[in-house]
């Protein structure tokens, strides 16, 4: 029943708007070769949130970030279906600048891929590629990136010395601050973690709750208290299929399927 004010008008309804979309798919399929790897996936991951993709070894959550931005479009025999928006355009349209849109959406891999060349150079590589020559200019946008990511304090001296004599911690936060660099809109992230120690574990999922107040980030995880800890949004994936997708703490406390359940609890998987 609605309530009533006083004065005997309608009292006014309080409601929750969720965030528009950032990245939808919709019945997104894809092939390596004749082989099914994702399903028909329709999955909206909301603007300024922490999107998880939860799920066993297999099940297709790395190849749905690579649609993304659109790194399957370098698999032999790959074949997408359906459709990828990012504010509401199709990326697979035939208009679409590809170098353009890997700068919108940067990716961070599983285990730290830093170029070998300096820290310095190592962040100004992608604003280098997209014009920008002034040295000023580079060295604020180079402070500017590592700062968001935590590392410049660590690295502010030693800017010059090669980007793989840094720890697997920072070698990470380095490939945070080189996709920052390029001022994304979008970042995925593949297991970041999981080649990292605890404490360098906790300042990347801190990282990530910071970001999301500037950019939508959609993260894989294997580790369920990672995304309980550091995500808005939870999906889950089950053989190429997206079987349940929630508020983060809804799914893991109230899941609507058994066998989520039974994936979070650790029955399998």
């Amino acid at each position: 029943m609605q309530s009533v004010e006083a004065s005997g008008e309608p009292a006014a309804r309080t409601v929750s708007v969720a965030p528009p979309p950032k990245v939808r798919t919709i019945n997104l399929s894809f092939f390596y070769g004749s082989f099914q790897a994702l399903n028909r996936i329709s999955l909206d991951a909301a603007a300024n949130r922490v999107t998880a993709l939860i799920g066993p070894s297999g099940c297709g959550k790395t190849t749905f970030l690579r649609c993304i931005n659109r790194l399957n479009d370098l698999v032999e025999a790959g074949r997408m279906e359906g459709r990828v928006e990012l504010d509401g355009e199709d990326i697979y349209a035939s208009e679409v600048d590809v170098v353009h849109l890997r700068k919108r959406v940067g990716m961070v891999f599983q285990k730290p891929n830093p170029f070998p060349m300096s820290i310095f150079d190592n962040i100004a590589y992608g604003p280098r590629i997209h014009g920008v020559r002034a040295r000023s200019e580079l060295e604020d946008l180079i402070e500017r990136s590592l700062r968001r990511a935590y590392l410049w304090d660590e690295v502010k001296d030693i800017l010059g010395q090669s980007g793989l004599q840094l720890s697997g911690g920072q070698q990470q936060r380095l490939c945070i601050a080189r996709v920052l660099a390029v001022d994304p809109d979008v970042i995925l992230m593949d297991e970041p973690c999981s080649a990292l120690d605890p404490v360098a574990t906790s300042r990347i999922e801190d990282l990530m709750m910071e970001l999301r107040d500037e950019y939508t980030v959609i993260i894989v995880t294997h580790n369920m208290q990672q995304a309980q800890r550091a995500s808005d949004f939870t999906g889950f994936f089950l053989h190429g299929a997206l079987e349940e997708f929630q508020e983060t703490s809804a799914l893991f406390l109230n899941p609507e399927k058994r066998v989520t359940e039974d994936y979070i609890s650790g029955r399998f998987g």
